[in-house]
Order: structure tokens, then C-alpha cells, then sequence
């Protein structure tokens, strides 16, 4: 094995100059969206919080993948840490990105719950409200809404920290094993990440329509944060693969058990999908098939059957060849296609609240890419700020000195 001393394992120029790129398109994509913001604020928040929930699940889940690695092991979780880890970093820039639905929250627009009962438009909605008063003195509230959120991101950006923090000391020769901390924050972390984002769900989605609950909407949007963390990864680790040290890092074998993970989380997330719509549907209570009724009509209907299509069968299919998932260049035109499906699925639980007919305006594209461009110009450079791989890690040994694979992930 090449010395530690020998190696150069900092991240490509490149990579700078990509995050430097992405800072002016984020720049300019950001002017246009406070320009919405002010002439159709409406239309601005609602294409906000579709863009907020789409980045924050790619930090978050990213977070997640990471302590998944670190109770399981396996060198395919070691190659990529830093990339997740530069997401998970971003948690504090999305702390104070949450800051806008705040406003809207203290606004009384958006979420029916925090207008007058008079100012409502949707009549179930409104009487729904009406006759469960007790559901807006005890947990819809703006003050509620805002000590919760407080809540979520001390956990998430408290999680990110030490993980960090114990990951940056790998870099250091004197590197004491921290696999212990690691897994001793990793365990209780995954069990704190699945019950803040569930209740975060219901307080920033499903709340969007109070008259519809749903127990397991909240693990809807954990699968899908993960999914959409692990494709990332892949898109990152394609860009990088032509330039040292990922060229000599990334080893097909790795490659094969990233896709075996998005294989894995995408018929997890088609599971947990089905599983509501079934009991939903054969339950046929008038309170509860109103969200479906909504989704399944107006045009709505064919974006449905789209996700269905495309973010499910399509790449299930393709995803169970061998010699697909092996090939980092095939597998990055379907991690880039599922994040665009992310996108796409998350339009389509968040939308049809504020239109009954399928639409799409220009703050839906322009709001999202402008908070897309700023994290991932944020990302890139946390990137560049470290290397590659955490060398005097007790568990760097696992991409450097890879021991015989048999394919399990």
C-alpha cells in the first residue's frame, strides 16, 4: 500500500470551479425569485417550500446514509462519506433558509391553519377547522410550529456536528478510532432523525390539508430523503471519477453497492407509497380519500401515473441488471433522472393543495433551481475543504486495502 505520506487524496480543482459557477447562477436565479416573491408571493412561497423540502431531504438524508455505514460498515459507505458529509454540512444554510415559511406562517398564508377560519377557500377544509377547534389550540399553532421547528434543526445540525467533528479527525495522524462514537451517536441519531422528520412532515407538508392524516406519511418523506441522498452521492462521485484521487479510489465493487442501496430504497418508497394508497382507498372514508381525490383529478392524475411510471417501474427494471449498477457512467444518468423524479414526486403531494388543476408556474421552476444553485455551490465548497477520504480513519483501511467483496452490501 502507498504511504499515507504519498498520498494526495484533496479534492480536484474543479470542484471549485464548479461551486464558484454555481454561486452566479444561484445569484442570478435568486434576484429573479425575490422579484416572484414581492410581485406573486403566493405563487413564491408555495414554489419555496417545494424547493426547501427537496434540498433539505438531500442534507438530511445524506446525514442518514452515513450512520447507516457507520452501524453496518463496508467500504462502499467510506468512499462517499466525505461527499455526504459535505451535504450534511449544509444543514446549518438550510437552518436559516427555513426562516422564509416562517414568515409565511406569521403571515397567515399558505397553511390553512394559521389563517381566519373566514379566509379559508377549501369549504371542507374550513369546516373541518371549524368543528376541531381543539386541534388549533393544542398543536396548529404559530407558536407550536415555530418551538418544533427550533427543535428539528438543534437535533439535525447537533447529529451533523459531532459526526463532522469525528470525521475531520481522521484527517490528523495523531487520529484516535472513533468507531465507537460513531456508532454510539449513529444508533440513537437514526431513531432521532425518523421521529423529527416525521413530525416535521406533518407540521411542513401534510398539515398543507389538516383535514387528512396519515401515519405514514412521514416515512414517505424519509425514503425519499435517502433515495435522493444516495443519488446525489452518485452524481458527485461520476463527476469526480475522472480526476485523482476518486479515479483510484472508486472501485466497481463500491459502485455496485450504491445502486444496490437506490435498487433497495426505491422499492421501499414504492412499499411505503402503495401501502397508504391501498388502506386509503379500501377504506373509502370520506376524511381520508380527499387527498387522493385531489391527486387523482384536474390533470393531476397523469403525474401520478408518470411517478408511478418513471420513478418506480422504469428504473426498478433497469436497476436489477448486474453489469448496470456496476457502471458509474450508466448509473449516473439514473441517480441525475430519480433526483429530477424527487423533485416531480414532492410537486405532486405539495401542489395539488394550492390548485385543484394541474399547473406549473415559473416560480415552481425558477424558486427551487435558486435554492438548488446556492446549496449546491455551498456543498461543492465544503467539498473542496477536505479530503477526499479521512486517511487516518481506522476505517479509511476499507477503500485503501479493500478486503476480498462477495457482493453483500
Amino acid at each position: 500500500m502507498t504511504t499515507p505520506a504519498k498520498l494526495d487524496l484533496a479534492a480536484p480543482p474543479v470542484v471549485k470551479t464548479i461551486a464558484q459557477r454555481l454561486l452566479v447562477a444561484g445569484v442570478v436565479f435568486a434576484i429573479v425569485a425575490l422579484a416572484i416573491a414581492f410581485t406573486r408571493p403566493d405563487e413564491f412561497y408555495h414554489a419555496y417550500l417545494l424547493g426547501f423540502m427537496d434540498w433539505l431531504g438531500v442534507a438530511l438524508g445524506s446525514m442518514a446514509v452515513i450512520m447507516i455505514r457507520h452501524l453496518t460498515g463496508g467500504g462502499w459507505g467510506v468512499v462517499i462519506r466525505r461527499i455526504q458529509g459535505a451535504a450534511m454540512r449544509t444543514l446549518p444554510f438550510l437552518t436559516v433558509l427555513f426562516i422564509p415559511l416562517l414568515i409565511a406562517v406569521w403571515q397567515g398564508r399558505m397553511y390553512p391553519w394559521a389563517m381566519p377560519l373566514g379566509a379559508i377557500t377549501d369549504a371542507h377544509i374550513r369546516e373541518h377547522l371549524d368543528k376541531n377547534r381543539f386541534i388549533l389550540e393544542s398543536y396548529l399553532t404559530q407558536r407550536g410550529f415555530f418551538l418544533r421547528a427550533i427543535f428539528y434543526f438543534a437535533i439535525w445540525n447537533l447529529l451533523s456536528f459531532l459526526l463532522s467533528k469525528w470525521s475531520k479527525e481522521g484527517d490528523s495522524p495523531t487520529a484516535r478510532d472513533n468507531t465507537q462514537r460513531f456508532k454510539a451517536v449513529s444508533g440513537p441519531g437514526l431513531i432521532l432523525y425518523g421521529f423529527t422528520i416525521s413530525f416535521a412532515a406533518i407540521d411542513w407538508v401534510m398539515s398543507l390539508d389538516p383535514s387528512w392524516i396519515s401515519t405514514i406519511f412521514g416515512l414517505m418523506i424519509l425514503i425519499g430523503e435517502v433515495l435522493a441522498a444516495m443519488c446525489f452521492a452518485v452524481f458527485v462521485e461520476r463527476i469526480l471519477v475522472d480526476y485523482k484521487p476518486m479515479s483510484d479510489l472508486l472501485k466497481p465493487d463500491f459502485v455496485h453497492d450504491h445502486g444496490k442501496w437506490m435498487l433497495t430504497f426505491i422499492m421501499v418508497w414504492a412499499y411505503f407509497n402503495f401501502s397508504q394508497w391501498l388502506i386509503i382507498w379500501a377504506g373509502n372514508l370520506p376524511t381520508e380519500i380527499t387527498y387522493y381525490m385531489r391527486r387523482l383529478n384536474g390533470g393531476w392524475g397523469y403525474v401520478g401515473l408518470f411517478i408511478v411510471i418513471f420513478h418506480f417501474a422504469i428504473p426498478f427494471a433497469i436497476l436489477l441488471s448486474r453489469p448496470f449498477k456496476r457502471d458509474i457512467r450508466k448509473l449516473f444518468w439514473l441517480a441525475v433522472w430519480l433526483l429530477c423524479m424527487r423533485f416531480v414526486d414532492l410537486f405532486w403531494i405539495i401542489e395539488p393543495n394550492f390548485s385543484e388543476t394541474f399547473r406549473v408556474t415559473v416560480a415552481d421552476i425558477v424558486v427551487p433551481l435558486a435554492i438548488g444553485c446556492l446549496w449546491m455551490a455551498l456543498f461543492f465548497s465544503n467539498l473542496a475543504s477536505l479530503p477526499l477520504l479521512p486517511l487516518y480513519d481506522a476505517q479509511a483501511v476499507e477503500v485503501l486495502e479493500p478486503v476480498p467483496h462477495h457482493g453483500g452490501t
